[in-house]
């Protein structure tokens, strides 16, 4: 099925093109490193086909919606799962079930999670409609300082059957470390074409210019049994390199797509972690999702003068999997503070779709909750 056959788009050739002469990187806040950074002319001008919908969902029993950064359509096509972090940033202090599943009209038709998820990061939906959470943190001082027993969960890869129960835990809550057994700051977990899971770290990596202990930058993957099969990627600039894998999706290819956020890149690697291509054009990706037929969504929170210099607009990008087009822009909405570190306006940091084409964004400081994006005219 075609996209947008009559919106102009950006191709793959042009921006392959334009990455052929490298820009010096100044040395502002996570811009500095060698000149990797493709010279691509920005992605900005480009049709919106949708109506932007602020505050989808409401929370049982008047409860607020905090940072939405987990969220994935359910394996209905039709329910979309979301982790908030109790209200505010974090649920360390919290007994609410921080993952929901909302209906198309936005009400809470089922909740799980409480007390073993600290700050839900990444999420997937499996085949078998479980739900995996990436929990990114522990408790920090100032939550310890005020609650001594908060639970120590966190640094953890967590598998949910649909109705809650806790199916496999990976990683150690807590405790910081290196697989099989531990994780730092895990941001992502995906489970692939083979049942295989894929688990990316690390969160911090990103804002630094230099590795340092805690940099890991790597994707580990594991059997269906929890059984870790091999890890890739490093902290660096290089293809097959990372500063912070922030979302993960795969293609109809069973090609693994990798949102190398402090990179500023989306990363295509095959299953057994081989780099095939680098693609510039979709900017700066807190997180992506790729559905049936290949419609890639790209949501940049964070684009501004320091963190992707050049011109670049926080927005959502839609385009293809297949080809790297990009086809429309949505570009950040109004808020009294921007989203990410500076900039214009706020924008979601997950993003999934239904089966109808509707585009969800979980939303991450200053605007909360949920933006649901709607097609204009019924096209996806």
């Amino acid at each position: 099925m075609s996209r947008f056959p009559s919106f102009r788009s950006i191709t793959l050739s042009a921006c392959v093109l334009a990455a052929l002469a490298p820009q010096t990187v100044s040395a502002q806040r996570g811009a500095s490193g060698p000149p990797e950074h493709a010279a691509v002319e920005p992605v900005n001008d480009l049709p919106n086909p949708y109506e932007t919908m602020r505050d989808f969902g409401v929370l049982p029993n008047g409860r607020t919606w905090g940072s939405v950064s987990a969220i994935h359509v359910d394996v209905d096509g039709v329910h979309i799962w979301a982790g908030d972090r109790c209200g505010s940033n974090s649920c360390a202090e919290s007994d609410a079930d921080p993952i929901v599943k909302l209906d198309p009209d936005g009400n809470v038709v089922s909740s799980l999670g409480a007390g073993l998820i600290t700050w839900p990061h990444g999420m997937d939906v499996d085949a078998e409609g479980n739900v995996w959470i990436a929990d990114a943190r522990s408790p920090n001082a100032r939550e310890l300082e005020r609650t001594p027993n908060a639970p120590m969960n966190g640094h953890t890869v967590l598998k949910f059957s649909p109705t809650g129960e806790l199916l496999m835990t990976l990683g150690t809550p807590g405790v910081r470390g290196d697989p099989p057994t531990h994780f730092t700051d895990p941001n992502a977990v995906i489970v692939g074409p083979d049942g295989s899971i894929y688990v990316a770290e690390t969160h911090t990596a990103q804002f630094q210019d230099e590795p340092g202990p805690d940099s890991k930058s790597r994707i580990t993957k594991f059997a269906p049994d929890g059984t870790m099969i091999m890890s890739f990627g490093e902290w660096g600039y290089a293809d097959g390199q990372f500063r912070s894998p922030h979302s993960l999706a795969f293609d109809s290819q069973g090609r693994l797509f990798v949102a190398d956020r402090g990179n500023r890149r989306i990363q295509i690697f095959d299953q057994d972690g081989n780099h095939l291509d680098t693609w510039y054009q979709f900017s700066r990706n807190s997180g992506i999702f790729i559905d049936a037929d290949d419609v890639l969504y790209a949501i940049d929170s964070e684009s501004d003068e320091n963190y992707n210099p050049g011109g670049w607009m926080k927005g959502l990008r839609v385009g293809s999997a297949r080809t790297g087009e990009v086809w429309s822009f949505v570009p950040a909405h109004e808020s009294a503070r921007p989203s990410g570190m500076g900039g214009v306006g706020s924008m979601g940091e997950g993003v999934t779709a239904d089966a109808e084409g509707n585009v969800y964004a979980g939303e991450v400081g200053p605007v909360q909750g949920v933006t649901k994006f709607v097609p204009r005219d019924g096209r996806r």
